[in-house]
């Protein structure tokens, strides 16, 4: 974290980028220039559907809310959280409440959003985003957001962290039905099951069933951590990189030929998802993969935001 301080009512921006994984937060003044980040812990906007995980959510912001204090008021906030579907008044409210803000300085969106104006403009590419889940994303000219992928880990989210958490552990699983034991002779099982506590079923059924879905997108790590040395692991994350290529070819047969941007954490775990997932392009595809800072675009946007009478 970048220390420095600065006076409480400073006309600074904050960005925030929530995540499955962990949530990032970023001030900036209106000359776009970083001047603290952090980051607590993981919170989608699904949350909100129960009691304990609008406990989880508030419990972020008012950690997130103490870290930010500590170098400056911001006077807008622009915050991308994941599973935002447009209804965010109570989390307006919270932010609000917290950073000792008016209503009105807090505008909402979802976190891909964000993550896209990251890469491009309007209407300039197309973006892939492998995090705990994956989407693919193209903001037209006309700032209407069109998406596909991005259903979810249950339903699909295919190359993303989860997704390939899950994978490993139903091929493990898959394997030990029909030759139990298998799993000693496998790198990646080893690394995996060193994850998740052991190698009876039951810590695999603890981990995937009762674990938050950022938790269990983590145990992409230990699959890419033994990729060069276990075939399966290989394949999984080659695997991977085909789901994220199919993203962007769905949004290239709908708007036609344009620049792709690769971005995320999943995406960046093993340079194997980048060069399965180049191959599966058309030929004629520029694919970038980038190490994207969405909320420092988003701090840079709610700086932007800030009248020049505040500034």
């Amino acid at each position: 974290m970048l220390d420095l301080e600065f006076e409480p009512d400073s006309a600074l921006g904050l960005g925030i980028d929530a995540g499955g994984t962990q949530t990032r937060w970023a001030l900036a003044g209106r000359d776009g220039a970083v001047v603290a980040e952090g980051h607590v812990a993981g919170l989608s906007a699904l949350h909100m559907a129960s009691a304990s995980g609008r406990q989880t959510v508030r419990a972020s912001f008012s950690q997130l809310a103490l870290d930010v204090l500590r170098h400056g008021r911001p006077a807008r906030v622009r915050a991308g959280l994941t599973g935002f579907g447009g209804d965010g008044e109570q989390l307006a409210r919270w932010l609000s409440e917290l950073l000792g803000l008016g209503s009105r300085t807090v505008t909402l969106c979802n976190d891909i959003e964000i993550a896209y104006l990251d890469s491009f403009a309007p209407g300039q590419g197309y973006l892939v985003y492998a995090g705990t889940g994956s989407i693919g994303a193209w903001i037209d000219e006309q700032n209407n957001v069109h998406r596909a992928g991005g259903r979810g880990v249950v339903l699909d989210d295919g190359g993303g962290g989860f997704w390939i958490a899950r994978e490993a552990l139903r091929r493990i699983w898959r394997l030990e039905d029909e030759i139990p034991g298998a799993w000693q002779s496998s790198p990646m099982a080893h690394a995996v099951f060193d994850h998740v506590g052991g190698s009876d079923w039951s810590f695999s059924r603890q981990f995937i069933y009762n674990q938050e879905r950022g938790e269990v997108g983590k145990l992409a790590l230990a699959v890419a951590a033994s990729a060069d040395a276990d075939p399966a692991a290989a394949d999984i994350l080659a695997c991977a990189g085909h789901e994220l290529a199919r993203l962007a070819t769905a949004l290239t047969a709908r708007f036609g030929q344009r620049p792709v941007v690769l971005a995320g954490r999943a995406s960046a775990l093993h340079p194997i998802i980048v060069d399965a997932m180049r191959a599966a392009l058309p030929p004629a595809t520029l694919l970038t993969q980038v190490v994207g800072h969405a909320h420092y675009a988003a701090a840079r946007i709610a700086a932007n935001d800030v009248p020049p009478a505040v500034a």
